[in-house]
This record gives structure tokens, C-alpha cells and sequence, in this order.
């Protein structure tokens, strides 16, 4: 079966380099420019190298029409939240009007973005009917394979993580298994249903984040107590089952959004997610927690706040990468700009102005009231800092 991966962000884009080293798949994605920078073999996520992409066999296209030479076909795109923080299924049904439109009959359509259980079902494939005039079960399959892939992580790559899959029938969920197979080192999961594979990658992120949002709540009172929580979680960790996560301010486009997905599902439920909504809250209100204590620790020090000149060492959701989804340092920033301090910002991961603020080089953070450093980037180990968020 010839495999077309539409979406070639970070979730599609290693995908169809692991098929294309052993095959010749298809790459399609709407970005014009993305496709034209791909062609060069450059990937401006960093995700892939481009020694990765030269040896891969990929047709990378932005022309619908190749969607229509393949058999197997994988929909990776965003799930964002809008500004009321419910699901926006806007890119993934865009996506799936596109492949009905061109998909041909006995195709098998995988998705791997991360939704809601029932989702599939309930929203992709009545679009896929409608754009195709086909029928599902009848002229074209489905199945579901949560994506897994940790942005800007160079060990727990796409091969080496389990993959569960799922399919609308025994047959499918076989052949979904089989083709993920080629590529998958660590093997595959068959789950029992296209649901029970939906659910299982929502509470992945869920659980996550309402573990780093208990040690957010941790620092808060251990901050009050003039304790480190450093120095608790080191303490607390010599028992082999204290789980080690850390507090942080909690950005991106998996762990700060996925979570409203299953509430939202919830309360359609008629339940009222309460644990969810309540580690959303503490993780959502973390950056204006850190813009307060060090607006008083500047004044512990005796700095003047309006107008103080502050650097902040970097802006991307997490270390290393240069994605800025999300990224909670725009919020801290917001809050400090509110108490009319002066911002600039070093992130060396990002070209060009970020947030409304000037983007310095490493070179030139001298004559600064404060510099904060928010991102812990590699880049960053030999610049001195006075205050450190995490």
C-alpha cells in the first residue's frame, strides 16, 4: 500500500522519514513554504536532519492530487484550543474534507491527532463521507493511531516508542498494525477499539499534567515555608516509588491543551471534571505566580520596578526547540510589561522580534537590572543570571 502522510509538522514529518527508508511515501502539507524548504532537505523544526532527509525516499508535495496516488493514508495536524480553551477541530476537519475530496475507494484513513474519544467517529468520519461519496466500512476504512512524539527529544524517537493502534474492524486494525510495524522498533499496541485508542493518548497528557500542577501547588506553600523544593524532591525521591516529577510553567500544544479536550468531552457526558480543570487552573496561573515573586524579589533588592530594564533567557514552550506554542514565558512577560518593566528577550532557537519584545543575541545581555532565565537552553550554560524561575 502506497503511504501519504498529510501534515508535516513535528508529529508528521519523522513519520514519513521512517517510511521513507524503506519505501517511497508521500508527504503532502498545505504550507507552500514548508514544502519548498523540505525539497531542500532543511527542517525547521529540528526535528529531522538533513542528512535524514536527503536518504529518505519522500515526494513532498502541497498539490492534493498526491493524496489520490496513495492507499494508506495518515492525517497529522494540530489540535489547538480557541480562546474560550475548547477543542478546535478546525485544522483536523479541514484535513479530513481535503483527503475525502481525494482519497480513491479501498483506502485506509489513520489519524494521529490527539482528540477527544469518540471524536473520530463522531466528526472526521462523516466529513470523509460527505467529500468522498463513499461510505464508511464500505468504500474506505478508518483507524487510529495516537501520535507519541516528544519535541526535541534525539532518544525516545518515533521508532523507539510502543505505537497503539486501532481500527474499525479486525482487518484494519491488522493491516494499521502491520504497516506501523516496518518502522516501529518498540512494537505495537492493538487496542480494542478506535475509542479506547483515543482515550488512552488524552490521559497520557492529562495525567502529566496534573502531576506537574500538584508540584506547582507544592512550590507555592514550600515558597511560603522558606523551604527549596529542590531540595524536598531530591529528599522525597530516595523512595522508590516518590514519582519525580517538577514544578513548571506548563506551555506547548499537548500538555496545556489536550486536557480541556477529555473536560470538554466530560461535561458533554454530563460529568463535571473536577481534578482536570482544577491542574488546568494551577498550571494556566503559574507565570503571573513567578511574575509576582520576582517582582518582590526585585524589590527585596532594592530595584526600582517601573521602567527596570529585564532580560528574559528564553521564549519557546520548552528547552532546545524552537517551537513557541504556547509558551507560558509570553505570559510572564505580559505580566511584567503590566508593572511597567521593560522587556527584551534572548531566544536563540527563534529568528526576528518574539512576544512584542526585542530579540538579543547571547552576546549582548550586558546592562540589564535583572536577567531571568526561563527556558533552560543548552545555549544558556555560560550566561550568568540573577533569578531563575524553576
Amino acid at each position: 500500500m502506497k503511504i501519504c502522510i498529510v501534515g508535516l509538522g513535528y508529529v508528521g514529518l519523522p513519520l514519513a522519514v521512517e517510511f521513507g527508508k524503506n519505501e517511497e511515501v508521500n508527504g503532502f502539507d498545505i504550507n507552500e513554504k514548508r514544502i519548498s524548504e523540505l525539497k531542500q532537505d532543511n527542517d525547521l523544526t529540528n526535528e529531522v536532519s538533513e542528512e535524514s532527509l536527503k536518504e529518505a525516499k519522500i515526494n513532498f508535495s502541497s498539490d492534493p492530487n498526491i493524496i489520490s496516488e496513495s492507499d494508506f493514508i495518515i492525517i497529522a495536524v494540530p489540535t489547538p484550543i480557541d480562546d474560550s480553551k475548547k477543542p478546535d477541530l478546525t485544522l483536523l476537519l479541514s484535513a479530513s474534507a481535503l483527503v475525502g475530496k481525494n482519497m480513491k475507494e479501498g483506502s485506509i484513513i489513520v489519524y494521529e491527532s490527539t482528540v477527544y474519544p469518540g471524536c473520530t467517529e463522531r466528526d472526521c468520519i462523516p466529513v470523509l463521507e460527505k467529500e468522498s461519496g463513499m461510505k464508511y466500512l464500505k468504500g474506505f476504512k478508518v483507524g487510529y493511531s495516537p501520535e507519541r512524539i516528544n519535541p526535541g527529544d534525539k532518544v525516545h524517537t518515533v521508532d523507539k516508542i510502543v505505537k497503539v493502534v486501532s481500527g474499525c474492524d479486525e482487518e484494519t486494525l491488522n493491516t494499521v498494525a502491520d504497516t506501523y510495524n516496518k518502522i516501529i522498533k518498540a512494537g505495537t499496541h492493538k487496542a480494542s477499539s478506535i475509542k479506547v485508542a483515543e482515550a488512552a493518548k488524552i490521559i497520557e497528557n492529562t495525567q502529566r499534567d496534573i502531576n506537574i500542577a500538584l508540584m506547582n501547588e507544592l512550590k507555592m506553600i514550600f515558597d511560603k515555608a522558606d523551604i527549596k523544593w529542590q531540595e524536598v524532591v531530591q529528599a522525597a525521591g530516595t523512595k522508590w516509588n516518590f514519582l519525580k516529577f517538577t514544578p513548571g510553567m506548563v506551555g506547548g500544544h499537548c500538555i496545556g491543551v489536550d486536557p480541556y479536550y477529555l473536560a470538554d468531552e466530560a461535561k458533554r457526558l454530563g460529568h463535571h471534571p473536577e481534578i482536570i480543570l482544577a491542574g488546568r487552573k494551577i498550571n494556566d496561573d503559574m507565570a503571573k505566580y513567578e511574575a509576582t515573586r520576582l517582582i518582590e524579589y526585585m524589590i527585596s533588592k532594592d530595584i526600582e520596578i517601573k521602567g527596570s530594564k529585564i532580560l528574559i533567557l528564553g521564549g519557546t514552550f520548552k528547552p532546545n526547540i524552537p517551537d513557541t506554542r504556547n509558551s507560558k514565558v509570553e505570559d510572564l512577560i505580559n505580566e511584567l510589561k503590566s508593572n511597567d518593566c521593560k522587556i527584551d528577550i534572548c531566544e536563540p532557537h527563534v529568528e526576528g522580534e518574539l512576544f512584542g519584545c526585542k530579540n538579543i543575541s547571547i552576546d549582548q545581555t550586558e546592562g540589564y537590572s535583572m536577567i531571568v532565565k526561563a527556558v533552560n537552553h543548552d545555549a544558556f550554560k555560560e550566561i550568568k543570571y540573577d533569578y531563575v524561575l524553576f
